[in-house]
């Protein structure tokens, strides 16, 4: 009985604390709340582990996301304005909803006709990390290399592709790069999956639920309004204006022009954990390998993940002396999953539990604005073990995948993994 009381105690003390880490990160820094609206980090990159004696790199298979953007959905920046204003027309705002209502008003006005599109912030991010992958693996990008590049339609995805094959076009103005975005490639950049489609659909309710449970507007609503009772009477939705002015809020670090504005203090703790936490748990839903979408959703990146295997077969075969770089650009919407399927640093975790999902999967440790995923790959002159790197925004990380060689993978047992995964679900490769 001792010792399964030990036990319970050990798992209770390692769950406090796993939620404590959450929340101690966000304390430190609110902005990682922002989910998908994360900006990039700027700094605290290393030079990635020393490969094996005699290995070099050869070939990098990459896919990333377009860099930070303005917000899509424009209502998401007139919501919590028109309920502010509603406030003014009544003189029930107080001098902080004042002071937001006036801050609202400037960023919507900088983002009409820019819905969607890529910031300046945006453009530096990916800059910055085409000059990071150059230096960090000089050898894949010999004179005449070819890069690949191919990006998703959309145009701040194919500016961020035009970034990143500029900063290295000017590195080595020898390289052999070609750039494309075409419908053809869509069926693997970014594939529209009939299946995944209603499995989303069926868990609205349930998402529904922990938006109504989590989320509660009342602490936030007391520092914007003056009269409580007109909050009740007059505010449509308290829960969606806390979020899309989160949501606003997250967002102001895409922008030089907003990236010091802080509109924080209108949340307590509470409150940047708790929307946090349902859209962690609706990015898990619609996105994650979850029994709850019966763990096919992240499948529908199984072209893109036959595409990193065939491009790498490609490489390994060439009697290019450099292979190069295959290089994709697209969205989170892909990143996500694709980290999920890849099992990237335990993505691929499987719970029934939103409950305590938050402590053992996070979305801010996976896809902030132009996330990336990053195989390098390595050979030994003499040698036909082909060693690969895996790299989750430029930091190194694992796969669930056996290796004597960490924090490197032997290629071959890797793409046995994946090989296996593919076939473990039925899946139709719609190829065009």
């Amino acid at each position: 009985m001792r010792r399964i009381m030990s036990f319970v105690a050990i798992v209770v003390a390692c769950t406090c604390w796993m939620t404590a880490g959450v929340r101690e990160d966000f304390k430190a820094n609110p902005k990682l709340s922002a989910n998908n609206y994360q900006a990039y980090p700027t700094s605290g990159f290393t030079a990635p582990a020393a490969a094996p004696a005699g290995y070099e790199p050869f070939f990098i298979n990459h896919y990333g996301r377009h860099g930070s953007r303005w917000l899509i959905n424009e209502k998401k920046y007139t919501y919590p304005l028109q309920m502010l204003e509603k406030g003014e027309r009544n003189g029930k705002l107080t001098r902080r909803g004042q002071e937001v209502l006036d801050v609202l008003r400037q960023v919507h006005q900088a983002s009409k006709g820019r819905l969607g599109e890529l910031s300046d912030i945006g453009h530096e991010q990916h800059q910055q990390i085409a000059r990071r992958m150059f230096n960090n693996f000089p050898q894949v990008f010999k004179d005449g290399a070819p890069v690949r590049a191919r990006s998703t339609v959309v145009i701040r995805c194919i500016l961020s592709m035009q970034n990143e094959v500029d900063v290295l076009s000017s590195l080595n103005p020898r390289l052999n790069i070609t750039t494309d975005a075409s419908q053809a490639e869509m069926y693997y950049m970014n594939y529209s999956d009939s299946v995944v489609k209603p499995l989303r659909a069926s868990m609205a309710e349930k998402r529904n639920q922990y938006f109504e449970k989590w989320l509660n507007p009342k602490g936030m609503m007391k520092k914007l309004f003056t009269d409580q009772k007109f909050v009740r009477d007059s505010i449509d939705d308290g829960r969606k204006m806390m979020l899309y002015l989160m949501e606003v809020t997250g967002n102001m670090q895409s922008h030089h022009q907003f990236e010091q504005v802080n509109l924080y203090d209108l949340f307590s703790d509470d409150d940047i954990y708790s929307v946090w936490r349902y859209n962690n748990a609706s990015w898990y839903i619609t996105s994650g390998e979850t029994p709850l979408t019966q763990c096919r959703v992240d499948y529908m990146e199984a072209n893109l993940l036959r595409n990193f295997i065939e491009d790498a077969d490609r490489a390994i075969t060439s009697a290019e002396p450099a292979p190069g770089a295959s290089l994709r650009f697209g969205h989170e919407s892909v990143v996500l999953p694709l980290c999920c399927l890849m099992g990237l640093n335990g993505a691929d975790y499987r719970t029934t539990d939103l409950e305590t999902l938050d402590k053992y999967w996070q979305t801010y440790k996976i896809f902030p604005m132009a996330a990336n995923i990053q195989f390098i790959y390595f050979r030994k002159a003499g040698s036909d073990d082909i060693l690969m790197l895996p790299l989750l925004n430029e930091h190194e990380a694992t796969l669930p995948v056996k290796t004597d060689v960490a924090p490197y993978y032997h290629w071959s047992d890797v793409r046995d993994y994946f090989i296996d995964k593919l076939s473990s679900q039925p899946f139709i490769n719609p190829n065009k």
